[in-house]
């Protein structure tokens, strides 16, 4: 049986982890060098690492402190943030990473999903989908859609989330979460593994940094629409909403500032996961 796994987020910005809520609100979390030793010590199973102002503030990644992190770690490596090129993706495989993660380079070139898939393998392609829930008829008309959109609805998030109805849809955003792109998650999802993406990591807006756990009607969504592993993201406050993510289907749980404020370890997650039945990789 495959193990599940447990991945550590490191969101950096201008070289330091940074966390906030619902993509708001940043605060420092540390160095991400001495924040990626300790998850390596402490039993992750991956991490990820996104330099989340990189697309936004049009300019490149951090190579410097991406090869500083890759040699501090034994772990699987992905990272992401302002990648917009081939030259790109590949500089970051050179400076250590094993995968590499698209977002905002991949809605408006779609195109560059499929040639890093090409040169590096399905296995080393993830793509990073940053949905938000919006309420309303699908238009492409932004103006209308930034009208209609639930901006509430992140404080409002349980584990008992209602399902959606028929006005109620994902909508992708990118650059960090500032522009939304009229894109529909679940289609977007099916279009990315189509062109060539190995994995997907699903981040709620909604969720994100709420503690109240992960947007379990869209991940399973998700999930059911793909036949390569989604990771679930934005929302994890307690071990017990792993289980759940894992339940409706998701590969693996990614978490941020549960693990950067030692609210709850590495380890104490995992062997609460194990005591549940999920079957997790413990470091003994």
């Amino acid at each position: 049986m495959f193990t599940k796994r447990i991945i550590p987020c490191l969101d950096v910005d201008r070289g330091r982890v940074v966390k906030g809520t619902n993509f708001v609100g940043l605060r420092d979390a540390g160095d991400p060098v001495e924040v990626a030793r300790r998850y390596d010590e402490e039993g992750a199973d991956e991490l990820v690492f996104l330099d989340i102002s990189a697309s936004h503030e049009g300019r490149a990644i951090l190579l410097e402190v991406v090869r500083r992190v890759a040699e501090q770690i034994f772990m699987p490596f992905t990272v992401g943030g302002g990648i917009r090129t081939l030259e790109d993706a590949t500089q970051l495989i050179q400076a250590g990473a094993e995968k590499v993660s698209l977002n905002s380079a991949a809605v408006k070139t779609p195109d560059l999903i499929a040639e890093v898939s090409r040169k590096f393998g399905r296995c080393a392609t993830v793509v990073n989908i940053d949905p938000k829930r919006v309420r309303g008829q699908r238009t492409e008309d932004r103006n209308q859609q930034s009208e209609d959109r639930e901006d509430n609805f992140g404080a409002s998030l349980s584990s008992d989330l209602c399902p959606l109805t028929s006005d109620l849809w994902f909508e992708v955003h990118i650059n960090g979460g500032r522009i939304p792109t009229g894109l529909e998650a679940v289609a977007w999802a099916k279009r990315v593994v189509e062109l060539g993406a190995g994995e997907i990591v699903l981040t709620s807006m909604d969720a994100d940094g709420t503690k109240n756990g992960y947007d379990l009607p869209m991940l399973e969504a998700v999930c059911k629409s793909v036949n390569v592993p989604v990771v679930a993201s934005g929302g994890a406050g307690h071990p017990e909403h792993f289980r759940q993510a894992f339940e409706v289907g998701a590969d693996a749980a990614l978490a941020a500032s549960i693990f950067h404020y030692n609210e709850y370890s590495i380890p104490d997650t995992k062997a609460y996961l194990a005591a549940k039945g999920i079957p997790v990789r413990i470091i003994k």
